[in-house]
């Protein structure tokens, strides 16, 4: 068996004590870490934190020859709560299926999906394939319809006075205050909100008693159910409907429409399924929410708390520019539109579960992609620190190998701007790639897939029209006659210097040498504050006669996309 590791990262501190923590539990057992996913709408980045902790350190634990395994419990037979705001083809008059099973809810307009539950499952299942995630589904629909819970829902009920005790502790006390986490916008709140299933019902209330069991109606499908009776030693259990009024008694030793409450399901499962290691998001670790109450219930099904921490929110930056068809709160799918797998599985694994970030859908995205290669350039010269090279591992490889890669990942900023000046138009993004290093040709755009693909996505899904960069057809004639000598002569020594200065390094040092010959400096002279004002005064300008405005992709990508003829026609030469 492999050793412990001595690296300083946090999985590999967690994935050190879940170890010690199984081979205690469950010697010579597979490790059991788990996640619960709701499809009750777009699964969210927020989510996706749900179930990379657990993935991350149970890839660790795999590094290290140990058998783990993954558990994602789809929350399929929760009930529909509410209609999703911002969602194509969906009205109010869905609210005519809530307090059904989300399996039993139909799936939007032409979705190829059996059921809601499907659909939304669906992008996640790909998303998670292309991030190299390994887990083993679960599908609470099928768990409970076919009875596989059937001995633990009947011993629930036998102690549904203990339970009732244990809740009851918490039923008179203050809410807890909300955390100080401040999501920006309602989009963001809702992300920060969780799958509800913290705010869900505890089966309380009931006029004959608590039973921590809801039928789901035998006549119109819903859980609206109060149940008035039930016999231990029959199993007979009477329920009415509040909604359509129906009213039956099944035998709940053979009866399968119906699940546990909230807070008695979730650490059923834990014993259940024997988990070690489950995280919680923030709406489920408060006192006396779901995971505080979850380790005391989980006793009287003879199991233990997994060991699980909070993690905190995850925000999105420039995400009002997201297509509000998608339900207005980003998912892994919009992620991995504009985002290789490898960067954002750093994302999650370089910060500590209880630390919040952001992912970046606007400009940010480009920095992001910069600290990126910068670690990658790192890690391959050996200057890389341990936490940092642990946190590129994690990104790069899972146990089973390496994330495919792009083979030549040139800087995202520089193929974005070319995508935005080609507006994606292979042949001439060839060409300016192909000049970008002359010494060193790119000679199929597949060189640079997918970064590529991922740059082209991010400008046009989230680049608003208005700041996209359009090459003027004629020159700026009325611009070009105000000028003065100066900046004449500024556009003669740059004009004169294209072609022994055309690829991204050399127009880079001609487009910042020519204030600094203007000023009687050398080529190489270190800027000073009054020369970065005469650079910007001249980069400004050559914004102007070339797109019409004052800035826009770095200039030496901007000259070899435009092509020498036409930077020159635009110069007025």
């Amino acid at each position: 068996m492999a050793q412990s590791s001595t690296e300083t990262d946090w999985v590999s501190r967690f994935a050190d004590e879940v170890i010690t923590e199984s081979e205690r539990r469950a010697p010579g057992k597979p490790v059991v870490v788990a996640s619960g996913l709701s499809p009750s709408g777009p699964i969210h980045l927020g989510n996706l934190r749900e179930v990379m902790t657990p993935h991350l350190v149970a890839d660790e634990i795999r590094r290290r020859g140990y058998t783990v395994r993954h558990l994602i419990s789809w929350d399929d037979y929760d009930r529909y709560r509410k209609v999703p705001g911002g969602i194509e083809g969906i009205d109010e008059s869905w609210a005519e299926h809530i307090g059904k099973p989300l399996t039993s809810v139909p799936a939007p307009a032409g979705s190829p999906h059996a059921n809601w539950a499907e659909h939304f499952k669906a992008a996640m299942v790909e998303a998670l394939a292309e991030l190299g995630v390994e887990y083993d589904p679960i599908s609470q629909t099928e768990q409970y319809t076919s009875g596989v819970y059937r001995e633990q829902i009947l011993h629930a009920m036998r102690r549904r006075g203990d339970i009732d005790a244990i809740l009851d502790q918490y039923r008179t006390k203050k809410a807890p205050k909300k955390q100080s986490q401040k999501p920006v916008d309602e989009a963001e709140l809702e992300a920060a909100e969780g799958s509800g299933a913290a705010g869900e019902d505890d089966g309380s209330g009931g006029g004959a008693g608590y039973f921590p069991y809801k039928p789901y109606c035998g006549q119109c499908g819903k859980d609206f159910t109060t149940v008035t009776a039930y016999d231990d030693d029959t199993t007979e259990l009477s329920y009415t409907c509040t909604t359509c009024g129906f009213a039956e008694t099944v035998k709940l030793s053979e009866f399968n429409r119906g699940k546990l409450v909230w807070k008695v399901d979730w650490p059923m499962r834990w014993a259940f399924e024997g988990v070690i290691f489950e995280p919680s998001g923030v709406d489920h670790s408060s006192p006396g929410s779901s995971f505080q109450v979850g380790g005391q219930i989980v006793t009287l099904f003879d199991g233990v708390q997994p060991i699980g921490p909070m993690y905190a929110f995850v925000g999105i930056s420039g995400m009002a520019k997201m297509s509000s068809s998608k339900g207005g709160v980003p998912t892994a799918a919009d992620a991995l539109e504009i985002m290789e797998p490898q960067l954002l599985r750093w994302l999650y694994a370089r910060r500590k579960p209880n630390q919040s970030f952001k992912i970046a859908f606007d400009q940010e995205i480009q920095r992001l992609y910069d600290e990126w290669d910068k670690l990658e350039a790192k890690v391959a010269d050996g200057t890389v620190l341990p936490a940092d090279a642990a946190a590129h591992t994690r990104a790069a490889r899972t146990a089973a190998g390496e994330l495919p890669r792009t083979p030549r990942p040139l800087p995202y900023r520089t193929l974005a701007s070319v995508a935005d000046i080609t507006a994606g138009h292979d042949e001439q993004t060839l060409r300016i790639l192909t000049e970008l290093d002359p010494e060193s040709p790119v000679t199929s755009l597949d060189e640079v897939r997918p970064r590529l693909d991922r740059a082209e996505n991010w400008i046009s899904t989230q680049v608003p029209a208005d700041q996209r960069t359009i090459v003027r057809e004629e020159p700026d004639t009325e611009l070009l006659g105000s000028l003065d000598d100066e900046g004449r002569e500024s556009l003669r020594l740059l004009l004169e210097g294209l072609d022994s200065h055309w690829s991204l390094d050399g127009l880079t040092t001609l487009v910042y040498g020519v204030p600094k010959v203007m000023a009687g400096l050398t080529p190489e002279a270190k800027p000073t504050p009054e020369l970065k004002v005469a650079q910007r005064a001249f980069f400004a300008l050559l914004y102007k006669l070339l797109v019409s405005r004052e800035t826009g992709p770095r200039l030496p990508t901007l000259l070899l996309a435009v092509g020498a003829d036409r930077v020159r026609k635009l110069l007025g030469a």
